[in-house]
């Protein structure tokens, strides 16, 4: 199904019957990814004395539990909630949830013990300055993000000034293969979180960030459209569904 956009006084053709999509499923057990400490989600039959919730047990229906933290657990989109000490809920904050969108692939460079994504590399990559969205893919890129215990491997991250850089862009909605866009032990600085969403001067409250997806290495770098889907938690970040589609023709 073929269908034409009008976005910024250009005609962008796209295909909604092939959506890309770069969420990793949540499973209820140890192969599910993982990070910040905590243990693998649940996903079980409600059990009563008088019931169990599954057909294979004799119930009429499959009847689950899922226990399970959005910031740990997998794809997930959050707000600026994430770091404030008042509430903002991502389900009030998102109103909008299709955007032209860049993918970028980068390496990130070594800096001492850790691995990090720096400026200068995003001056070099970053093509397209009218895209509201940003996805980044970090290489080495394989299918093991997608069962990846990352609590203690102190992965890669962003550095302030690559953030900073970021939202000056005019970047509204962050897409990151990481746990984090900040480093795992930080001492709770969360300086790529804070430089994103301006903390320390007007919030962005109309931002987010998404972390843990995952981006196939058959998909190209470049524009796309993006429909960021979440669901309707109240609670700074959600379970999210980002899904990508490749732009057929501009005009």
């Amino acid at each position: 199904m073929k269908s034409i956009i009008q976005y910024k006084n250009k005609n962008y053709t796209i295909d909604f019957s092939a959506p890309i999509d770069i969420s990793i499923p949540l499973k209820g057990d140890d192969s599910n990814p993982n990070a910040w400490y905590v243990p693998a989600p649940e996903i079980k039959p409600v059990t009563t004395k008088d019931f169990i919730g599954s057909v294979k047990s004799g119930a009429s229906t499959n009847f689950n539990n899922i226990f399970f933290n959005p910031h740990a657990h997998g794809t997930h989109t959050e707000c600026v909630g994430h770091i404030t000490k008042d509430f903002y809920s991502v389900n009030d904050v998102l109103k909008q949830f299709f955007f032209l969108a860049e993918v970028i692939s980068i390496t990130p460079e070594k800096v001492g013990d850790n691995f990090v994504i720096q400026k200068h590399q995003l001056g070099t990559v970053l093509k397209d300055t009218t895209a509201e969205a940003l996805v980044i893919r970090t290489f080495p890129n394989s299918e093991e993000k997608l069962s990846k215990h990352y609590s203690h491997t102190n992965p890669p991250y962003l550095s302030e000034e690559t953030a900073i850089f970021i939202r000056e862009s005019g970047i509204k909605h962050l897409l990151i293969d990481l746990p984090s866009v900040d480093k795992e032990k930080d001492d709770g600085k969360l300086l790529a979180h804070k430089a994103f969403w301006s903390y320390d001067e007007e919030l962005r409250l109309d931002a987010t960030i998404t972390e843990f997806i995952f981006i196939p290495n058959l998909v190209v770098d470049g524009l796309y459209f993006l429909n960021l889907q979440i669901a309707s938690f109240v609670n700074d970040a959600s379970p999210s569904k980002p899904i990508l589609y490749k732009i057929l023709d501009t005009q």
